[in-house]
């Protein structure tokens, strides 16, 4: 959670911005994530629009589909609204640290045990979201908002909003390089085994503090899997389903099984992201919505009596 800038929007719709989610120098999402109160004052809302340079048809459209979607797992759209040149959507606020931000708060990369159950909470989710047919395409860990009620995916669909099949996407704004599988990044169609590379990126942040770690850096019991799962070669990854069942050996592969009624226990978290949650909910509660300056009428002075 970050103050608001000069430059930020006052207003997401009819919702009063109070702060920024992600640090001023985050930009590997394609969407500006601000905290904003509902004009009751009841409400708190995690409010989003997208950033320059990122096509906003192509944004709107995407954040129409996550609105339509009911995954466990998945951040949950409530509204879509605004123009055709600046959409935007809301979901319903609890607090939530993207992952960059977990691990500023931990001071370094997170423990192995917390990464495993990171990683299965993910791969679940993403199980489930490819036997329905759905690939997230946007993955990565600022898209990653850990809660004490466990991960929630955001940026739904980051992928195919930077730019549509065929056009090379790297390099483009609001796309995180090191969590792009090379055939999404050369045009190709975002599939579920792009997904998995991108999840095999953010473990691999998690547990080192970068998407792309020397092979040493990694964790002994995760190195062969986040190794496979960032394969260049789409063939060599793993399905979602089967990183769950590393992750989870006693857990039953998923396979064509898991449905949207999929559920698990939330994943304890570290001591520090718990603290950090609680402060951030402690400014959320204690933010004050600012009151509009009403215009003063002015006053006719009476013409003076003779």
């Amino acid at each position: 959670m970050e103050p608001l800038r000069q430059d930020d929007p006052p207003r997401i719709g009819p919702h009063v911005t109070l702060a920024r989610l992600d640090a001023e120098y985050e930009q590997a999402v394609p969407a500006r994530r601000f905290i904003a109160r509902g004009a009751d004052g009841d409400r708190t809302f995690l409010g989003c629009l997208p950033r320059a340079n990122v096509d906003p048809t192509r944004w709107a459209i995407e954040a129409e589909s996550a609105r339509r979607l009911s995954i466990p797992g998945f951040l949950p759209v409530e509204e879509v609204g605004g123009t055709a040149d600046l959409p935007w959507w809301t979901a319903p606020y609890a607090p939530a640290l993207p992952l960059p931000a977990a691990l500023r708060a931990h001071g370094g990369p997170l423990p192995e045990p917390f990464v495993r159950a990171l990683g299965a909470a993910l791969a679940r989710t993403l199980a489930t979201a490819h036997n329905l047919g759905v690939t997230h395409a946007g993955l990565s860990p600022a898209a990653v908002l850990l809660t004490t009620e466990g991960p929630r995916l955001s940026c739904f669909g980051a992928v195919r909003a930077a730019a549509p099949d065929g056009e090379q996407r790297a390099g483009l704004p609001g796309l995180d390089s090191g969590s792009l599988a090379p055939e999404q990044a050369t045009g190709g169609r975002p599939r579920p085994l792009g997904d998995v590379y991108a999840l095999g990126s953010v473990l691999a942040y998690a547990a080192t503090g970068h998407t792309v770690p020397e092979r040493d850096e990694l964790p002994s019991s995760l190195r062969g899997l986040i190794t496979t799962c960032l394969a260049r070669d789409p063939v060599r990854r793993p399905r979602a389903d089967q990183v769950l069942t590393h992750l989870e050996p006693t857990a039953p592969s998923t396979g064509h099984q898991a449905t949207v009624l999929d559920t698990a226990a939330p994943i304890p978290l570290p001591a520090s992201l718990v603290a950090a949650l609680a402060r951030q909910s402690a400014q959320v509660l204690a933010a004050e919505v600012p009151v509009p300056e009403v215009p003063v009428p002015e006053v006719p002075v009476p013409a003076a009596l003779d």
